[in-house]
């Protein structure tokens, strides 16, 4: 077990260099989200109310999309020179290749996260740093949950030539849950609200969606890096 999670932080620690060296997925998810949200804010006319009422579901619109784009390269960037093949045939365990590869995805989002939560207050004049602690731990099991799921989808579609399309077209259905538990409960965060009643329930949401997918994919990795 130990050995495990030494592979699985070493194939992170490998993935985080090489994605910060090149800045492929980071770039494009980051200037994506930017732009979603310029353009968002020229697009609606709204008074702040109704800005307020959008904004959970604003957020995590950008944010899913974002996700989207990094957990596709997780997989992927080990296909040139064979180096997936390697990888699977290496005695690291499956599930250590799954978890370090979801860790790295998962700092990855972070970061455009942060980049973006910024940008998002200033444009929509929407104020989040007066709940960033319970906005926060939304944030951090929302997008585990999204990485968790999407690094699997990402072993799944490596081979598939048109992996790009076939990921999203497999990810969101299974994130509507995560999505309107989080998008819920941050539009009721940034409005004021505290973390009692529907968004406690939303919450708890979050971890069982978390603690059931990392489950599923820590076991059924191994199947499907096989294939």
């Amino acid at each position: 077990m130990k050995h495990g999670l030494l592979t699985a932080w070493a194939i992170a620690q490998k993935d985080l260099r090489t994605e910060l060296r090149t800045k492929e997925s980071i770039n494009a998810a980051a200037s994506f989200s930017l732009v979603i949200l310029v353009l968002f804010s020229f697009a609606f006319d709204l008074g702040r109310e109704e800005l307020y009422a959008i904004s959970g579901g604003l957020l995590w619109l950008v944010y899913s999309f974002a996700g989207a784009l990094i957990v596709n390269r997780g997989f992927a960037r080990e296909i040139p020179n064979d180096c997936l093949d390697v990888l699977i045939s290496s005695p690291a365990p499956g599930w250590a290749i799954f978890l370090g590869k979801a860790v790295a995805a998962f700092c990855l989002l972070i970061i455009v996260e942060m980049i973006s939560l910024p940008v998002f207050g200033l444009f929509y004049n929407i104020r989040w740093t007066e709940s960033f602690g319970s906005l926060a731990i939304v944030i951090l099991l929302a997008t585990w949950g999204i990485t968790v799921v999407g690094t699997a989808f990402s072993a799944v579609t490596v081979n598939v030539r048109l992996r790009e399309l076939m990921l999203p077209v497999l990810l969101y259905p299974i994130l509507i849950p995560l999505l309107i538990g989080a998008m819920g409960t941050t539009t009721a965060l940034l409005g004021g609200e505290s973390m009692t009643g529907d968004n406690l329930s939303s919450l708890r949401l979050l971890i069982g969606f978390d603690l059931i997918y990392t489950s599923l994919a820590l076991y059924l990795i191994d199947f499907v890096l096989v294939f």
